[in-house]
């Protein structure tokens, strides 16, 4: 959970609203946000006993990426690949005067992708 949080503040920047434990099914979740408090909230949940996705009602679904705009690409793209950051799609146009995407991995693997819009 600390990776995680670490990667969406310093890297993504938002912002942690608020960490809790949840004793019932031993989980912790963190609540995010962009800084101005404006934006959707991204919810972390983490399972202690859990090693691997193992919800039957869940494990067919297709989820396949989340999304955040970025005001400059070029800038965004070399602080996360100096951190390390997996870049999975360098930065392109979705056709002329389009916006300007790529694709990056959090920490866990999710697919994250990255929107310029001018």
């Amino acid at each position: 959970m600390d990776r995680s949080i670490d990667f969406y503040t310093k890297l993504m920047g938002l912002k942690l609203l608020s960490r809790h434990e949840i004793k019932r099914t031993n989980a912790e979740i963190a609540f995010l946000q962009d800084p101005e408090e404006k934006g959707a909230k991204l919810e972390l949940t983490r399972y202690r006993n859990q090693k691997k996705f193992i919800q039957a009602d869940y494990e067919n679904r297709l989820f396949d990426h989340i999304a955040f705009n970025v005001k400059d690409m070029d800038k965004t793209i070399t602080k996360l690949r100096g951190e390390k950051v997996v870049i999975t799609d360098e930065p392109y146009r979705l056709g002329p005067g389009g916006p300007l995407i790529a694709f990056i991995e959090d920490p866990d693997g999710t697919l994250i992708e990255l929107i310029e819009r001018k």
